[in-house]
């Protein structure tokens, strides 16, 4: 018996249906990606393993996926390794390259290459998968799209401004009201590990505090003890993990924890010129709050961070999330270029849409018209109007085969064609069609041009 076929666990094939509504998501995002001036770029599915590596931090790098050298990739390798069983010197032998784990780092990589040919400030767009080895759950995939948006080159904080907008606009066009774009500062995060007197353990401060509403503080905290970061310091975590209030009063509370810390300051004052900035051009559904414990566990952000959490009540991850990296393009040798950029996750916002039934009835798979074939002669009558159908912007078929009326009408059915044309003797002869509706099974006898119009 042959083997039945089967996908790596993680990943997903898509329907007539799901493709059409995820094309739905992505020219939503790509219209208002060009209408905040960002162009289209492509990078490739893999990169040199040394591209990626080191920027994500440790747990990051572990979820890249590795690809093995072509051919005999085991005959160079020195034997005695092998019985070592050390991964990463073994790692590093037999494979040179990886699928990317995201779209920033590939894209740091790209100005690097590019630099002489591109304008600065140079702000791009990005629509393509990426695979992270992590274990799959509702909401979160191995092969994912991600739909980026960054710009590079300009140290000015009306970029995240405009990004935060961009996101606001992005939502309140799907419909998908009441999206939470939280904000923090990493710059915020150093000056509380000033203050905590933990400024050596930051990368550690942060990966676990990012992990707060995933795991719960007393988790987060175990895992700071674990990481050498004494009680003590943990201690002076608790105002941050109380703090509630609005912006203004977060920003307060803040200020007031930070005094001593110049950076941590520092951040502060950008977090409130963003809030203060979209005050002016309020946000037309979308949520700006201010989260102190948003970490972002990704080592290259150094100024603002961005996360979006869906509206109340939809139980998922972030469909969001971005920041501001002040040297990422540093690690090819393109000193001093500031970036910022956000990221839409299109799969689960798909799933948000889905749950909460929000995507339009024009959003479908398929054609809308099927003409029904009942033999030569009226098939080649019905092949004369195909074709204006069709440029009259209305998805159309003709069934291939003379069959009988009950199976051609049961593929309509099946395939949710809402209209079959029926196109006998008495229609020729008339010079009409016969548009059966076919939820409700209403019929009307009309001119070809009668039936663009009413289906236009």
């Amino acid at each position: 018996m042959a083997q039945q076929p089967s996908i790596p666990k993680g990943t997903r094939d898509f329907s007539p249906l799901e493709v059409q509504r995820r094309h739905y998501i992505m020219n939503i995002i790509q219209r208002h990606f060009e209408l905040y001036g960002f162009m289209p770029i492509e990078t490739p599915s893999f990169e040199n393993s040394d591209t990626l590596m080191g920027n994500y931090g440790e747990e990051g790098d572990r979820l890249i996926f590795k690809i093995l050298n072509s051919g005999e990739y085991l005959e160079k390798v020195d034997p005695k390794l092998l019985q070592t069983g050390k991964e990463n010197q073994l790692t590093s032998q037999i494979s040179e390259k990886a699928l990317r784990y995201d779209l920033t780092v590939p894209f740091a990589r790209y100005v690097v290459q590019n630099q002489n040919d591109i304008t600065f400030p140079f702000k791009r767009y990005q629509m393509q998968n990426v695979w992270r080895a992590d274990r799959p759950q509702k909401g979160r995939f191995r092969e994912f799209t991600q739909c980026d948006a960054d710009v590079v080159g300009s140290n000015s904080l009306l970029q995240e401004v405009e990004l935060v907008q961009l996101y606001d606009a992005v939502f309140t066009d799907l419909k998908l009201h009441s999206c939470t774009i939280k904000i923090n500062n990493r710059k915020v995060l150093a000056g509380i590990a000033q203050v905590m007197g933990a400024e050596d353990k930051l990368i550690d401060f942060t990966v676990a505090l990012d992990k707060l509403d995933k795991i719960g503080k007393k988790k987060v905290q175990e895992e700071m003890l674990s990481k050498g970061i004494e009680q003590q310091a943990i201690d002076i975590l608790d105002p941050v993990f109380s703090l509630s209030g609005s912006y203004a009063e977060k920003i307060a509370s803040m200020k007031e924890l930070l005094k001593n810390s110049e950076i941590g300051l520092k951040g502060i004052e950008e977090l409130e010129f963003i809030n203060t900035s979209i005050l002016q051009v309020p946000l037309k559904s979308a949520i700006l709050d201010l989260d102190i414990t948003l970490a972002r566990g990704l080592n290259y952000y150094t100024g603002c961070i961005f996360e979006v959490a869906a509206p109340e009540g939809v139980s998922i991850g972030s469909i969001g999330g971005g920041g501001r990296y002040d040297d990422l393009t540093g690690i090819f040798g393109l000193k001093d270029v500031s970036g910022v950029g956000i990221s839409f996750g299109l799969d689960r916002i798909y799933l948000v849409l889905e749950q909460l039934e929000l995507f339009p009835n024009s959003v479908r798979a398929g054609v809308e018209v099927l003409f029904i074939n009942f033999g030569i002669k009226e098939a080649q009558y019905c092949s004369l109007w195909l074709s204006r159908f069709r440029e009259s912007g209305i998805k159309t078929e003709l069934y291939p085969d003379a069959a009988k009326m009950k199976k051609q009408l049961t593929y309509a059915d099946r395939n949710a064609i809402p209209y079959v044309i029926l196109a006998g003797e008495d229609e020729i002869t008339k010079g009409k069609l016969n548009l059966k509706n076919m939820a409700s099974s209403e019929q009307f006898l009309l001119t070809p041009e009668e039936v663009i119009s009413k289906l236009s």
